[in-house]
């Protein structure tokens, strides 16, 4: 019986038979991966640092350097963004759409200082050929201010209405308009003479007008109420006035002398 125990072949380790090709690139990537110089929030960065970090993570869908340090706001939800900046960017298109000269982007990113790359949620600009202060570049961002930055911000705790508030005073952004969802408020400022933002008080319609882009009217109490039809029908009496007409053909006639 002892020996019949003893001659009982105990099994035999068999190690997993591995992909030789995979075994030696896995190891490889994942090294690359966690070697590779990544954004964190809070990091005090160089734009140029800050961009080739940026670049390196594609699954990355936003990031901010502001005055050398990033930030990375929260995922983006529905009704508190996506739906507001929608409406803000339908708004603005339709005024480009009717302005020679001017332009449009969203979440576009500018570079407006070595410290400082922004991705406003919206931003208008005049082109550099009708006195524009901000082109495009090789990389295709943007460089320099735009005339106007749109941010959607979900209160006044926002760092929209702090830090990204004070670099785009102190880089020349001439207006700036944040939507605070849960205060149900827009605040349109106007950079003045002296450097300083100022709010531009809407009527008693609630209807606010650019002091840069002629035409560019927008009703408060409309876009707060989803109303985008009454939003758009204000749109449309700014884009017939005579302010705007002038307006239009002073840039036409830049255009051409360029």
């Amino acid at each position: 019986m002892s020996q019949s125990r003893a001659s009982v072949r105990q099994p035999v380790f068999m190690p997993p038979v591995f992909d030789m090709e995979n075994l030696v690139a896995n190891p490889k990537s994942t090294d690359a991966k966690e070697s590779r110089p990544v954004l964190e929030h809070g990091d005090r960065l160089t734009l140029a640092e800050f961009e080739k970090r940026y670049e390196a993570m594609p699954e990355l869908k936003k990031a901010e350097l502001i005055e050398g340090v990033v930030y990375m706001p929260s995922p983006v939800r529905h009704k508190r963004h996506g739906r507001p900046n929608g409406d803000f960017v339908g708004w603005i298109s339709f005024y480009v759409a009717l302005t020679p000269g001017s332009d449009y982007s969203v979440n576009g990113s500018i570079r407006l200082s070595n410290k400082s790359g922004l991705q406003p949620d919206a931003m208008l600009r005049l082109l550099p050929e009708v006195g524009g202060r901000s082109q495009g570049d090789a990389d295709d961002y943007i460089v320099g201010p735009p005339e106007l930055v749109v941010e959607i911000a979900a209160s006044t705790a926002s760092y929209d209405l702090h830090d990204k508030k004070e670099t785009y005073r102190k880089r020349g952004v001439l207006e700036y308009v944040i939507w605070r969802v849960e205060d149900r408020k827009i605040d349109w400022l106007y950079l003045t003479e002296d450097g300083q933002y100022e709010n531009i008080i809407p009527n008693e319609e609630g209807i606010i007008e650019s002091k840069v882009f002629p035409g560019l009217r927008l009703n408060t109490l409309a876009m707060l109420a989803g109303k985008q039809a009454d939003v758009f029908l204000e749109l449309q009496n700014g884009l017939n006035s005579s302010e705007h007409k002038a307006f239009v053909e002073r840039l036409i006639a830049a255009s051409y002398s360029k």
